[in-house]
């Protein structure tokens, strides 16, 4: 039989009836329980109160039911939050780090402790922990340490407890909820190629060497961004815009791509927006996805959503220094990712570049 908690109207009844004198067996065919758990309830739930100069143990459903709840209540905070302390350290230091559930799952589960099963934990446990919090301490990151029924103190499990646990994700959400798409603006491009006329190998990525290219615009559109994505091996690169116009994309994207060799900038895809009417300038071959298509650019608009993390809407660039922004950019290449088998991209960039 599934095992049920004893129920505070079941508590009532059986303090009612063992005053009346039922007995025990009776009570336990009544409640539809085994006898030995109403003899557990009757010893766990006692308390003790004064009658006169005498002391009386006696079974009162009120204290009962609070003495049951604190006890499910230590009993939860004595748990570890995930799995074992070494899991609990690991994932934390690296949801400090700017890393997703799923790259963290995945690099234990690929890369770091590979076939150690006391090692593994699945992502939604991680997204599981981060949003359901049972208490106020768990909430905050707190636990509470325990020496066997007596309680000892409660500390802190994470560097800050004034921050909650999601804010350490991309997107901050308070609570999980669905994407939604981002559209593109319809302009008139000079020499613009669709994505229709490009090459087939590129959207099967397996040649290394293309990229999906977009801007992200800071506040009140005057600065901004030039983001590049590599499709192959998820590596991201952007440049600082001073202001959003053509010239200034053009000038960032040869920043990005003047360096590379042949084989690594092989052609580009962007988005239909008014900064990219020099794309000619770009130094490499650009192809445009459909107007209000952004799905074509997949990779791109989901390592604006991670730069995004960093860099809010709003965010003014000119107050942010160039070393800022090559941290951001090094974080980002640095982390595991699911679709290189937890890889990071730059270890990926690197294999693809050193290939004959």
């Amino acid at each position: 039989m599934k095992h049920r908690k004893f129920t505070q109207t079941e508590r009532e009844l059986l303090s009612q009836w063992r005053k009346e004198g039922v007995a025990k067996k009776e009570i336990a065919k009544r409640l539809g329980r085994d006898i030995r758990t109403i003899q557990r309830e009757l010893i766990r739930n006692r308390t003790r109160v004064s009658v006169g100069k005498e002391w009386e143990i006696i079974y009162e459903p009120v204290h009962a039911q609070h003495a049951a709840m604190e006890r499910k209540q230590n009993a939860f905070l004595t748990k570890q939050p995930l799995k074992n302390k070494n899991i609990y350290k690991y994932v934390l230091n690296h949801l400090r780090g700017g890393w997703s559930p799923e790259g963290i799952s995945g690099r234990l589960r690929e890369v770091d402790h590979k076939g150690e099963e006391g090692w593994q934990i699945c992502h939604e446990t991680i997204y599981q922990f981060i949003y359901k919090g049972k208490t106020d301490q768990t909430k905050q990151g707190q636990l509470m340490e325990m020496d066997g029924r007596k309680k000892k103190k409660i500390v802190p499990t994470v560097t800050d407890v004034s921050q909650p646990l999601y804010e350490y994700l991309r997107r901050k959400q308070v609570r999980r909820r669905k994407r939604g798409g981002r559209k593109a603006q319809r302009v008139r491009i000079p020499d613009r190629v669709s994505i229709h006329d490009r090459p087939k190998i590129v959207a099967k990525r397996k040649q290394f060497g293309h990229w999906e290219g977009d801007s992200i615009v800071g506040k009140n559109h005057i600065s901004g961004l030039h983001t590049e994505y590599e499709r192959v091996s998820s590596l991201t690169r952007f440049e600082r815009l001073n202001r959003i116009t053509a010239q200034e994309a053009a000038k960032a994207a040869q920043k990005i791509f003047s360096l590379l060799p042949e084989k690594a900038r092989r052609s580009t895809t962007l988005d239909n927006g008014s900064e990219h009417t020099n794309h000619r300038e770009f130094g490499l071959p650009t192809y445009f996805a459909d107007p209000y298509a952004s799905w074509q650019r997949g990779g791109n608009e989901n390592c604006n959503l991670w730069i995004r993390y960093y860099f809010p809407k709003r965010t003014d660039f000119a107050t942010i220094t160039d070393e800022e922004l090559k941290d951001v950019e090094w974080e980002l290449n640095n982390r595991p990712r699911k679709r290189l088998n937890f890889k990071t991209p730059q270890e990926v960039f690197t294999e693809c570049l050193n290939k004959s």
